[in-house]
């Protein structure tokens, strides 16, 4: 590993982010970071910049003023060889963003061999190994249209987790799920946290939130109104928007 693995790096570090949409100021002013090998859930409800934040973090939104460092990596400076950062960053999405003319195997495989350079024999051993980690080893020759929601789910994290990534950014990536699909991406999910995966989740499950993440961030109105240890958070919430936010979701 490069030293910018080393504890004293922040694996994600946000600055004084502001973010505008036209004239609307999504996010005022954002100060967090993310630890090496933490998972940091992020809670709030619908149109608290929490999204937006995640997006920002790989530059997928511009920011309008503010820093953001990967790995001690400034990655608002246009200076920076961007795309060499967000190799690092894998992303799973609420939607699934499966190529549907394509089967599983060659969904998973397709970005390593274009982005990373890697032959068809390296990259079907490692889409098969990370198949194997989310338990579909017996689909890679299924296409997306006949795996339930859950299954292409658990897919776009193994197509994730096969280029190799420092650390991974899941936005909301239950929320298109039926309920009893709910539980087997949080247990792969759950199984990357217990490997030492650095983790920024933007969610709606408190119990995953509870049991899994280091730290919890609650976000409301674009700024991060209370974060703390989840247990405390949930538990004992100190201030009054976030007590009012959980009385409606606990």
């Amino acid at each position: 590993m490069t030293e910018t693995r080393r504890g004293d790096i922040p694996a994600i570090e946000v600055r004084g982010l502001h973010k505008y949409f036209g004239e609307n100021e999504v996010l005022k002013g954002i100060d967090f970071h993310v630890d090496p090998g933490q998972v940091v859930c992020v809670i709030g409800p619908s149109g608290s910049g929490k999204s937006t934040l995640l997006r920002c973090v790989n530059r997928l939104e511009e920011p309008t003023s503010g820093q953001i460092f990967v790995e001690g990596v400034d990655i608002t400076d246009e200076e920076t060889d961007l795309d060499r950062v967000r190799s690092r960053i894998g992303i799973v999405f609420q939607s699934f963003n499966l190529f549907p003319h394509m089967t599983v195997m060659r969904n998973l495989c397709i970005a390593q061999q274009r982005v990373k350079k890697r032959s068809k024999e390296e990259a079907v051993e490692i889409a098969r190994r990370n198949l194997e980690k989310v338990g579909l080893a017996e689909k890679e020759d299924a296409y997306p249209a006949h795996l339930s929601g859950g299954q292409q789910q658990r897919v776009a994290i193994a197509r994730a987790l096969s280029m190799d990534p420092d650390m991974m950014l899941f936005d909301e990536p239950t929320s298109a799920l039926d309920p009893e699909l709910v539980g087997d991406v949080l247990d792969v999910m759950r199984q990357l946290a217990t490997e030492g995966m650095t983790m920024m989740v933007v969610t709606h499950e408190m119990g995953f939130a509870r049991e899994v993440g280091d730290k919890l961030v609650f976000m409301d109105g674009g700024v991060i109104v209370e974060e703390g240890d989840p247990h405390v958070v949930l538990g004992n919430p100190q201030h009054e928007r976030t007590q009012r936010f959980l009385s409606k979701v606990l």
